[in-house]
């Protein structure tokens, strides 16, 4: 009889019962003389006891300003060493920081200050075609609640420091809410996930330890801060391993991602897909000295095999180790391991992580699926999100009466308690009563020595409901794929309804900031649109 599609983590490693700020005082009693923090832009070092101090200054100087604890601080910045610095005061006075998508334009950040009741923003005061401060200027009177903003790289940030003096800090519980990391909707504003210490703070620590993280390692994140990604898998996975965080750029360079790695040796390297594509398709990539690199992270979205083979080979990563979550669960749930090797590393998200559960379960009745079936992941245990900032309906629509977050993923559970993404449940393609899972094509197509990237959606079709378009961008942009080429690949090798019927070539994916691909847009743009027949 097949077993059902159900596994939980096992661990002889007993989770972390403290706060973020205890567990930081142990990083620093423990290894005070480490480099934490090193920011290559800018050139400033920190080492724990250095880092630990400033953390205290800035918690002073949050109490000063009559920040309490539970009350609402922003941060609307690229990364940078402030930010970071922010993420471990906040923590400490039991502030619930609210990281604020640096893309966001001022309709949507009005709506994030005024739906957490933030009291106190942190900014950058520009960066590229964003000028925040102006965008402040616009939004903040219509926000009452919002009594002091403070720019990174201005005055008001050494005055605010300036006014710190040593004070009572609350009495705080692992269990607190701590951070609040608004998720990008598809339709509507974005919901406020809340997270607590326990969530955060024990998912960095046992995603580092698995992957075997020591105080001897440096992890070079070019993922954005605001999002788990850099936060939690970078930042909080360092400080509780007594590792270093290596910031290369305010936001993602694949140029001075890997001089940073050359530069500051580091031994570990986080990114989504497309980034490490960018960094392998550097015209220069030979050139740099990646040979300190033995680990990293793959997350967001699913790896192609060949760009697998290339991390492994060419950038040293052999421990590279894939990712899966979300930002409800503090994000990651699944996880692969060192020892795993490319069919498992590219074809699955790994298996569960220690004190986690997972199920999939038929998306209709909610009833666990037997192993190999399809169905819809869910995952329970201490990573799940308190919930929804104010949004209780919400939060009941994602999290069962089992505490179970249902993540909308459509999923498929190994005889080896590996598993598969398939798709999103909204994602798939349904042709003529056919369900067709984007993810299987656009493994198959990166087989086409024309295609460097590519990305396949639904769009829709008079006789069938929906057809197969395939967003492809070419290794050369001089010689694209043509429709013909397209065709003749797929003949005889993919069955005839998953053949895309639809070709559109492209420089670039819509992206959100955290490196995913915006397939809702790809799928609204080119729905009406003119396409290439195939």
């Amino acid at each position: 009889m097949t077993g059902l599609s159900y596994t939980h983590g096992t661990s002889g490693t007993v989770l972390l019962g403290d706060t973020i700020g205890a567990d930081l005082d142990r990083a620093v009693a423990a290894w005070p003389d480490r480099e934490v923090l090193v920011d290559v832009p800018s050139g400033r070092r920190w080492t724990y006891a250095q880092f630990g101090a400033d953390v205290e200054k800035l918690a002073n100087a949050l109490l000063a300003a009559g920040v309490a604890k539970g009350d609402r601080v922003g941060i609307w910045a690229v990364n940078c060493p402030e930010w970071v610095l922010v993420q471990y005061a906040t923590a400490r006075v039991g502030a619930i920081m609210v990281n604020i998508n640096p893309a966001y334009r001022t309709h949507e950040v009005e709506y994030v200050l005024k739906q957490a009741g933030i009291s106190l923003l942190f900014a950058s005061l520009s960066h590229k075609s964003s000028d925040y401060r102006a965008m402040v200027g616009q939004v903040r009177g219509r926000c009452p609640q919002l009594r002091e903003v403070v720019y990174f790289g201005d005055p008001s940030w050494e005055a605010l420091i300036g006014r710190g003096t040593p004070g009572l800090y609350a009495d705080l519980s692992c269990d607190d809410p701590i951070n609040i990391q608004y998720t990008s909707g598809t339709t509507g504003f974005p919901k406020g996930a809340t997270l607590s210490h326990h969530n955060i703070l024990n998912n960095g620590y046992f995603v580092g330890e698995l992957l075997a993280y020591t105080e001897q390692d440096r992890i070079c994140v070019p993922v954005p801060f605001y999002h788990c990604f850099g936060m939690v898998m970078g930042n909080l996975a360092a400080t509780s391993h007594g590792a270093c965080i290596v910031i290369p750029a305010p936001s993602f360079d694949p140029k001075a991602t890997l001089e940073a790695v050359q530069q500051e040796r580091c031994t570990s390297l986080y990114g989504v897909p497309t980034m490490f594509i960018a960094e392998l398709n550097l015209p220069d990539f030979a050139a740099y000295d990646l040979s300190s690199l033995r680990t990293g992270i793959m997350a967001g979205s699913p790896c192609p095999v060949e760009v697998m083979k290339r991390v492994v080979a060419e950038m040293h990563m052999a421990e590279v180790s894939i990712c899966y979550g979300m930002t409800e669960t503090s994000p990651v749930s699944l996880q692969t391991r060192m020892d795993d090797d490319l069919e498992h590393r590219t074809a699955t998200v790994g298996r569960v992580l220690p004190h986690i559960e997972v199920k999939v379960v038929d998306p209709a009745t909610g009833v666990t699926q037997p192993r190999g079936a399809a169905g819809e992941l869910c995952t329970r245990g201490y990573s799940v999100m308190l919930g929804y900032w104010n949004e209780p309906e919400k939060t009941a629509e994602a999290v069962d009466a089992g505490r179970w977050m249902h993540t909308g993923d459509l999923a498929v559970m190994r005889e080896d308690g590996y598993v598969e993404i398939v798709g999103r449940i909204k994602d798939v393609i349904i042709r003529g009563g056919e369900n067709i899972y984007p993810r299987e094509i656009e493994e198959f197509l990166y087989g086409h020595p024309k295609i460097a990237d590519v990305q396949v959606v639904g769009v829709p079709h008079e006789r069938y409901g929906e057809e197969v378009l395939a967003c492809v961008i070419p290794r050369d942009p001089a010689d694209p794929l043509t429709p013909a080429e397209l065709r003749a690949f797929c003949e005889g090798r993919l069955a005839h309804y998953k053949v895309p019927s639809r070709l559109q070539i492209l420089d670039a994916f819509p992206m959100t900031v955290s490196g995913k691909v915006r397939k809702v847009e790809l799928r609204e743009k080119w729905a009406t649109r003119p396409t290439s027949e195939v």
